[in-house]
């Protein structure tokens, strides 16, 4: 029988990140996945290191935008009717964690994970080779109306007194920055400390590559055959079975189908999303990635042509694909920048997994010796995954961890629920 150390389960960009740490302190690790290394969720994203973020998406407060989104009209939101009902509870949770207060305790306990992301990305990037992929030119956010840039107020005045570098622009500035955009906005913010990726999979594999290099074993298995062989757990693999004192759950939408049926029961939902790579036409082009913040989507410049996201959907992880977004969103994005044509046959589905209070659980499983769960990190998969990764090795070596993991732990459930 096989054994390992550490049996890691996902690899994402998070399962990636937090095989390369326990393998560079000395333990012997197997990655598995059903799949290459970030070949699922973390595949598409807007490839932005967000070590800026305070404040985390939140519920709609206006009665207008929840309108539009009700009657489908909004790109910042879709819905399957039928889901509707089983979405419902966790939508409640996620309208109460949207309050003022709740959000702003949110921003202060995420904040260290944060303030790590660009630098655990950077000593990665270069451990790997993989620094070609990172861009130091920050991010810009665009505002179409003067009421939208005058309530980012709050954020900017938190974000001074927490130091996060940041430049409010105004039109003719945020165009000298990015001369191939249109004037259809009126604000900008360029926030200057972001860092982005020009592949997000090929990064992944980079770290991937390193976690070899240090001796890492990566496998192909499926995550649902975890069991218990008292004293180890077991998982299935192309290449037999494998032991390990201890696992780590870094399956992103797929965590329910393991937890599950251990018993283990958490608020988890997905958000989904769609992107879709088009060609720029003429000589347009972006040096960062570009934020339509009142439609929703973001333009970012990919190695594979300029990727334009979708707002959210929500609907069963496993649904057909409804990209209706893109018809309310292009005509948006094409006022603004040259986008030409398509250059997939079909846009791009993945699954955020997220916890109505937007944090993600970095922490030792409740009820199950030697079993720990890095996962639920929602719009911040890639900003977090490397920092995630850094924090749950402290934690199952005993080393002093870089920040309090008391509020990525499974406990703030309970909590909330008494």
């Amino acid at each position: 029988m096989a054994r390992s150390d550490v049996i890691v389960l996902g690899a994402g960009i998070v399962g990636t990140s937090v095989a390369v740490h326990l393998a560079k302190r000395g333990l012997a690790v197997a990655l598995i996945d059903r799949g290459g290394p970030g070949e699922g969720t973390s595949y598409g994203n807007a490839g932005i290191i967000e070590g800026n973020t305070i404040f985390p998406a939140a519920f709609p407060s206006d009665w207008a935008t929840l309108a539009r989104i009700a009657l489908k009209r909004s790109p910042l939101a879709n819905y399957h009717l039928r889901f509707l009902p089983q979405i419902a509870p966790w939508l409640a949770a996620f309208r109460a964690a949207s309050q003022p207060a709740r959000l702003l305790e949110t921003a202060n306990v995420m904040r260290p994970l944060f303030a790590r992301a660009v630098a655990e990305h950077e000593e990665l990037a270069m451990e790997a080779n993989a620094g070609c992929y990172l861009r130091h030119t920050g991010w810009l956010k665009l505002y179409r109306t003067d009421r939208a840039f005058l309530g980012l107020s709050r954020e900017l005045d938190l974000a001074a007194s927490l130091g996060i570098a940041n430049v409010p622009l105004d039109r003719d500035a945020a165009l000298a920055l990015e001369p191939s955009l249109a004037p259809v906005f009126r604000h900008a913010v360029h926030w200057t400390g972001a860092v982005s990726v020009s592949n997000p999979l090929a990064l992944t594999r980079a770290y991937a590559a390193r976690f070899a290099a240090l001796g890492g074993l990566s496998l192909t298995g499926d995550a649902r055959t975890l069991h218990r062989v008292h004293p180890h757990w077991r998982v299935e693999t192309s290449a037999g079975a494998l032991d390990a004192s201890d696992v780590v759950i870094a399956l992103g939408p797929w965590l329910p189908d393991l937890l599950s049926p251990l018993g283990i029961k958490l608020p988890f939902a997905v958000k989904r999303g769609y992107h879709r790579h088009y060609s720029a036409r003429g000589n347009a082009s972006l040096s960062r990635p570009v934020l339509d913040a009142e439609n929703g989507y973001c333009l970012a410049p990919m190695e594979q042509g300029i990727r334009l996201t979708t707002g959210v959907e929500f609907a069963a992880r496993d649904a057909p694909p409804t990209p209706v977004q893109f018809d309310r969103l292009l005509p948006a994005a094409r006022a603004l920048f040259a986008l030409g044509e398509p250059v997939e046959a079909q846009p791009w589905l993945g699954a955020r997994p997220c916890f109505p209070d937007s944090r993600p659980l970095i922490a030792r499983a409740p009820r199950h010796g030697g079993l720990w769960l890095a996962c639920g990190h929602a719009h911040w998969g890639l900003t977090l995954g490397p920092a995630t990764g850094r924090l749950i090795a402290e934690l199952m070596t005993g080393a002093t961890p870089f920040c309090d993991p008391a509020p990525y732990g499974p406990d703030r459930f309970i909590h909330r629920s008494s």
